[in-house]
């Protein structure tokens, strides 16, 4: 679903009672070639003062501050409501059960997931790779998310724009990343025609399978490939140097 909040032109999913999030684009900002133009990633060789810009212009569409994360291709999670949170944890995930509280999570090609109880009791938000996807971060946000609302007994995600499985070619390791531990995702994985030791892989409907498998009931994939939509969204397999989109997600204000 495309909309227009504040200005930028983002991407969203269903309505969620109590929650807020969207996706940027690569549109509406002040960034140039090759971080044209809403570039927020400040470790993509842009320039700091066209970052800074267009992280003001996100500031103003989401109810505070978003807690950016430093991330490292990783499963863990931080809680966004600890007093403590230094600013950019390296970690690839966190939640929160604080209205108004945003959480951030910048991607090139990686999954933005974001999860949500369906009350909107508590909300979480994580950067899925296939490292990250295989190393558990959906699980591990989820297990962070039951501690904060124990109570939450169903649950939504969705899952943002990221590489499609016509583009998304991996070797030996990555397969064996997922059906090692379980081989009934092997069917997410399609040989690459004339290419010995290559397949394409469906990291959509992989991060769709894995949520299922640790209890969530609703969940909605945007569909959208970021390598296919070159004036869209940023593609780090497609173009190397490039910017970073951003999911940006919070509890309604009290």
């Amino acid at each position: 679903m495309e909309r227009l909040i504040a200005g930028l032109p983002v991407v969203t999913g269903p309505e969620w009672p109590g929650v807020g999030y969207f996706c940027t684009t690569r549109a509406g900002g002040v960034g140039v070639a090759p971080h044209d133009t809403l570039n927020l990633g400040l470790r993509a060789n842009d320039n700091p003062d066209a970052v800074a810009e267009n992280r003001r212009r996100v500031r103003a569409a989401v109810p505070s501050e978003p807690l950016w994360l430093r991330q490292v291709h990783g499963s863990e999670v931080v809680d966004a409501d600890r007093p403590d949170v230094p600013p950019e944890p390296a970690v690839d995930a966190s939640v929160t059960a604080q209205p108004g509280r945003v959480l951030a999570i910048m991607v090139a090609d990686c999954l933005p997931v974001v999860i949500a109880d369906a009350s909107g009791n508590v909300l979480g938000a994580a950067h899925a790779g296939w490292r990250g996807l295989s190393g558990g971060v959906l699980e591990h946000t989820l297990a962070a998310m039951r501690a904060k609302a124990p109570q939450a007994t169903s649950w939504r995600a969705w899952v943002g724009p990221g590489i499609g499985p016509r583009h998304f070619e991996v070797g030996q390791d990555v397969l064996d990343a997922f059906t090692t531990d379980d081989p009934a995702t092997a069917r997410y994985f399609a040989p690459r025609p004339g290419i010995a030791g290559k397949w394409l892989a469906d990291l959509a409907g992989l991060a769709d399978f894995r949520l299922r498998r640790a209890g969530v009931q609703e969940v909605s994939l945007s569909g959208i490939c970021t390598v296919s939509e070159s004036d869209r969204y940023f593609s780090y397999r497609r173009d190397g140097e490039t910017g970073r989109m951003a999911l940006l997600a919070w509890l309604d204000p009290v």
